[in-house]
Order: structure tokens, then C-alpha cells, then sequence
């Protein structure tokens, strides 16, 4: 199992891992166009049988990032690979000089168990919620805001 840079080849890939979970209402749909634009965001996870798992991390303001499309394959599940895709977003946030990362999430608890901690969505730059006001599900959806505070 190697966690690497994305590259464009694997952006369909990438839709796949997250058309499952957003059609199962687990998270937001992202369309082909948007990982395209934004694949210099995104990591993956991959072995001998491709890619199986992916996220992104989005620099939000000048000390802030967002993990975003974070998403395993449902035979990979469970087993940790989630967590490494987490930490090295952080990590990646770290080496930009960024110690702030929050996650908007269906599934809280996961995030919770990482050392994430629930906050008002009101303390996040006004400038996050412009996806959310062109989303159907706006303005309940039901996503966590949740953030962690990395060491400098």
C-alpha cells in the first residue's frame, strides 16, 4: 500500500471512490470537472489493485486548510487507511505552515477519535460557505464542522 500524490490518470478513479459515498448520502458529490481543477490537492491510496482510497486537502485562508473527498473503498474499510490519508493531509497542511485544519463531515465521530473537535460553524471564514449555499442540500445538511489544531 503506497500513499502518493494524485495525478490526473487517477481523477476517475477519485470520482468512483466518491460517487459511492455521496450516492449512499455519506458525502457531498464532486463532479469529474472539479477534481480535475483541483487535483493538486488530492492524495490516494493505492496497491496492487489501484487505487483505494483518496482525499484532498483546500487551503481555506492563510492559516487554515479543509480536508475534503475523504473516502475507502468498502472492501478497505476499517483498516486504518482512512487515518493515514488524515495524517498526511496534516502533515502536508504542516509543511505549508498551516497548524489549523477542519473537516465538514457526515460521519463526526470518525474526525472526533483523530483529536478533532466539534465547533460552531460561525468561527469558519464566511468564505467556506460559498460551496455550501450552491449545494441542494443547503442550509440543513447536516455536515460537522469539526477542526484540529496541529503543532507548529
Amino acid at each position: 500500500m503506497k500513499i502518493r500524490s494524485a495525478k490526473v490518470l487517477d481523477v476517475k478513479s477519485i470520482h468512483k471512490l466518491v460517487e459511492f459515498y455521496a450516492n449512499n448520502k455519506e458525502m457531498l458529490h464532486r463532479s469529474l470537472n472539479a477534481i480535475y481543477e483541483n487535483i493538486q490537492e488530492y492524495i490516494v491510496v493505492e496497491n496492487e489493485n489501484g487505487i483505494i482510497g483518496c482525499g484532498a486537502l483546500h487551503v481555506s485562508w492563510e492559516d487554515l486548510a479543509e480536508v475534503k473527498a475523504l473516502a475507502v473503498s468498502p472492501q478497505y474499510a476499517k483498516q486504518g487507511i482512512g487515518k493515514k490519508i488524515v495524517r498526511t493531509l496534516e502533515k502536508n497542511a504542516q509543511a505549508l505552515g498551516i497548524n489549523k485544519v477542519f473537516a465538514l463531515s457526515f460521519k463526526p465521530e470518525f474526525f472526533i477519535k483523530l483529536g478533532y473537535k466539534v465547533i460552531p460553524k460561525e468561527i469558519l471564514p464566511h468564505k467556506i460557505w460559498s460551496e455550501c449555499i450552491n449545494c441542494h442540500l443547503f442550509p440543513d445538511c447536516g455536515e460537522v464542522p469539526l477542526l484540529i489544531e496541529l503543532d507548529k
